[in-house]
């Protein structure tokens, strides 16, 4: 079970949200927030694995309210879930520790999967909010992976797990998950699924 929480200053919204995700098989929804104050205490109390969290709320704003629960709550994956996709917001958000940042115009099957995503370890990310963060990437710095950095990308957006690249490039797979940690390093990324998807956006694959 996914133990859940999510913090939404609407009252519409919060009731929607706990019919939707109270609703779903492998989530345990612990409680809901109704700004980013309460959302602290609670993730504090409860120690949930995933929280969900709105940015403009009264008290104290999501953005705040992460970084105080990631610092408070180890393990804890807080994603952004906001009618806000502009690029500053986004990267301040990511920046205070969130690891996804979804749209509230989002179908309710892609936010379920977002935070079962989110549990698992990953980043789920609206496409804007992917676009951004390769955009920042971008500015700061010029990208250059070696030829085999970029071999190793292209097979992880093929779909080749690890073991399968070691075997396809005759290197060990310890060394695999070293280019992999350089890849995510250089282009921005926390997991295979925004690589491969870095790797489209940029004309890789």
């Amino acid at each position: 079970m996914i133990r859940l929480m999510f913090a939404e200053d609407h009252v519409l919204v919060r009731t929607g949200l706990a019919q939707l995700l109270g609703g779903v098989e492998d989530f345990d929804l612990v409680g809901a927030a109704a700004n980013g104050a309460e959302a602290v205490e609670l993730a504090v109390r409860e120690r949930p694995d995933v929280v969900l969290m709105d940015l403009e709320m009264p008290v104290m704003d999501g953005i705040e309210a992460t970084r105080r629960i990631v610092e408070q709550v180890e393990g804890v994956a807080v994603v952004v879930l906001t009618s806000f996709s502009d690029r500053d917001r986004i990267l301040r958000a990511l920046d205070a520790g969130a690891v996804g940042y979804l749209l509230k115009d989002a179908e309710p099957d892609d936010l379920i999967r977002g935070i079962r995503a989110a549990a698992r370890g990953e980043s789920p990310l609206a496409p804007k909010a992917a676009h951004a963060v390769i955009r920042a990437r971008s500015d700061r710095q010029a990208i250059t992976l070696s030829a085999r950095e970029s071999e190793v990308l292209l097979l992880v957006a093929a779909g080749l797990a690890n073991k399968q690249i070691a075997r396809r490039l005759e290197i060990s797979e310890k060394t695999v998950k070293a280019h992999l940690t350089s890849v995510f390093s250089q282009i921005g990324v926390t997991d295979r699924t925004q690589a491969a998807l870095w790797a489209q956006r940029n004309g890789l694959v």
